[in-house]
């Protein structure tokens, strides 16, 4: 080992000798297996990872990049499945490639740099909004009088009842008579068999709301009727009821208003910038005010076609099961709809990784030996700090997340340089 410091220092001697340069690298070239096992402590086969030196003549050796794919890189000498050889890049080539920089450790622990993987996933976007609840369109009924006449006695007195399809609600009195003439009609025409003439009288009696078992009576009797039932046309709930006991009403007031609230919507108003993504069939987390550590599963059934003026916001309808009956129309209801925005799984990064100037996106790779690389991306959709990247990077590759815009600084900052250092090599060759 003595014998290897004393060599050493008596080539060191001899490098200060202009004549002897050449020699002294073929000397260094030898020795260098030796020199790096004395010093290394767990010393490395040079067949294994070439050194620096060993590699370049003297030049240094960033990493070793693939032939067939520059963004595939390795810090040690390797071969593709093709078999072909990883080409070394060296730190003089790499300052004097475009976008391409090295930093010292001191400079990127002082910035805080930290890098993450380009990796691929579905993009989805957690759309949040609040709704209220209310009442199936579809399966609401208003029972309106189509004639005069007034309310002789109530069967469903309270507003909340439930009630069947069929199911009686009051008894009414017939005071018009457009309907009493059309009654005297139907019965006449019986008893003169004028069949043509009694459907004819039947279809305008059922128009005016003349239930069908009143007629049956009628036919069975030949005596017409002044007092009639008023049915539940479908199950559900009460919920409006004007009519009460001894009411005059005329023909279009509304004497029943039901609903049945086995399922129920949320009317949630959505941002239009969350709109994107979003469709009909997509599935809906619904939580309730009162209880919020409770959720309910829904479906997005309906997207409305205007956005409000004032909000901004545009109406999405959500169904959502009510068989239990939990639910009260006009009840608050915050939702959450998580929407894809992209075909199946995309590149993406992390929207902190990318350095945006207005009118271009970048990013920068990390390479091995604080080599960095500017990328200018296209962009696709973002959702939920995600952006998706349609080129510029590929997956696997290592980018800035943090402490990129004093990275971008720098790499301006080198490009100045380099700049300056052209400019004073063209004046020196003028």
């Amino acid at each position: 080992m003595h014998n290897l410091v004393e060599d050493y220092s008596i080539l060191q001697r001899l490098a200060s000798k202009p004549l002897l340069v050449v020699g002294v690298v073929v000397v260094i070239a030898a020795a260098g297996i030796g020199i790096g096992y004395w010093a290394h402590p767990n010393p490395v086969a040079p067949a294994a990872m070439p050194s620096a030196a060993q590699a370049g003549g003297g030049r240094q050796i960033l990493y070793y990049r693939n032939p067939m794919n520059p963004s595939d890189t390795s810090p040690v000498a390797k071969k593709d499945p093709m078999g072909m050889d990883y080409t070394p890049v060296y730190a003089d080539e790499a300052a004097k490639t475009p976008g391409t920089f090295q930093l010292s450790t001191e400079k990127m622990q002082r910035a805080g740099v930290r890098v993450d993987t380009v990796r691929t996933m579905a993009l989805v976007n957690s759309v949040r909004a609040t709704g209220t609840v209310a009442a199936d369109e579809s399966k609401q009924a208003i029972l309106n009088a189509r004639f005069d006449g007034f309310v002789e006695k109530l069967f469903v007195s309270t507003t909340g009842a439930h009630v069947r399809a069929g199911q009686p609600l009051a008894s009414v009195w017939i005071q018009s008579n457009e309907v009493l003439v059309k009654e005297a009609d139907f019965i006449g025409s019986l008893a003169a068999h004028a069949d043509d003439q009694a459907k004819l009288a039947e279809s305008i009696l059922l128009q005016y709301g003349v239930p069908k078992s009143v007629l049956n009576d009628m036919r069975r009797t030949g005596r017409t009727t002044r007092s009639i039932l008023i049915t539940a046309p479908l199950t559900g709930t009460v919920l409006e009821k004007p009519a009460v006991t001894g009411l005059h009403f005329a023909a279009g007031d509304t004497l029943f208003k039901t609903a049945d609230l086995s399922s129920v919507w949320v009317l949630a108003q959505v941002s239009e910038r969350d709109l994107i993504g979003l469709k009909p069939g997509q599935s809906a987390i619904i939580s309730f005010r009162d209880n919020p550590s409770a959720s309910f599963k829904g479906k997005v059934a309906f997207i409305y076609p205007e956005v409000d003026p004032d909000t901004r916001t545009t109406k999405v309808r959500i169904v959502v099961d009510n068989s239990s009956g939990q639910f009260r129309i006009g009840q608050y209801a915050d939702v959450r709809i998580d929407a894809p925005v992209t075909d199946g799984e995309a590149i993406v990064v992390p929207e902190s990784a990318i350095v945006d100037d207005g009118s271009k996106q970048t990013a920068f790779v990390s390479l091995p030996n604080g080599v960095f690389e500017a990328r200018q991306l296209t962009l696709g959709a973002r959702a939920n700090g995600y952006a998706e990247v349609r080129s510029g990077l590929e997956p696997g590759e290592k980018i800035v997340v943090s402490g990129n815009f004093l990275i971008d600084s720098e790499s301006n900052l080198q490009t100045a340089i380099q700049s300056l250092k052209g400019k004073s090599s063209d004046h020196a060759h003028h």
